[in-house]
């Protein structure tokens, strides 16, 4: 759907204490009307519509795109990066192709220790 003015949608675990204070911190600095900002862990609902599940998103951030794609992982976090000021340059950084595969390695690992370990994440996974 090129052509077509919308925001990037950011779905996030608002339970999760580093996720929801790294999305706050963002969305105090986010210009308006860049971002549209979806707390999944407390209502799951617009995920359905895109066939993503509530285990999956806790799991990973994911973002839509200006252009209708889904990222995830360390891909969710350049697109973000890319719309705040003082951030353009990391995501210039983490956007090259070496620094963006160790990125998401270990951004991977990092999501799959702290799904592991959050009440939220389990209820997710088993529902």
């Amino acid at each position: 759907m090129k052509g077509v003015c919308r925001m990037i949608e950011v779905v996030f675990d608002g339970k999760g204490g580093l996720c929801s204070k790294e999305i706050s911190y963002y969305q105090g600095i986010a210009p308006v009307g860049i971002f549209a900002w979806m707390d999944i862990a407390n209502d799951p609902a617009p995920l359905q519509a895109h066939g993503i599940t509530q285990a999956d998103a806790l799991r990973r951030l994911h973002v839509r795109d200006i252009d209708g794609q889904w990222r995830k992982g360390a891909a969710a976090c350049i697109i973000i990066w890319k719309h705040l000021s003082y951030w353009r340059l990391l995501a210039a950084f983490v956007g090259w192709p070496i620094i963006r595969h160790i990125a998401s390695a270990l951004y991977n690992k990092f999501a799959d220790y702290r799904f592991a370990r959050l009440a939220q994440c389990q209820v997710a996974k088993n529902t």
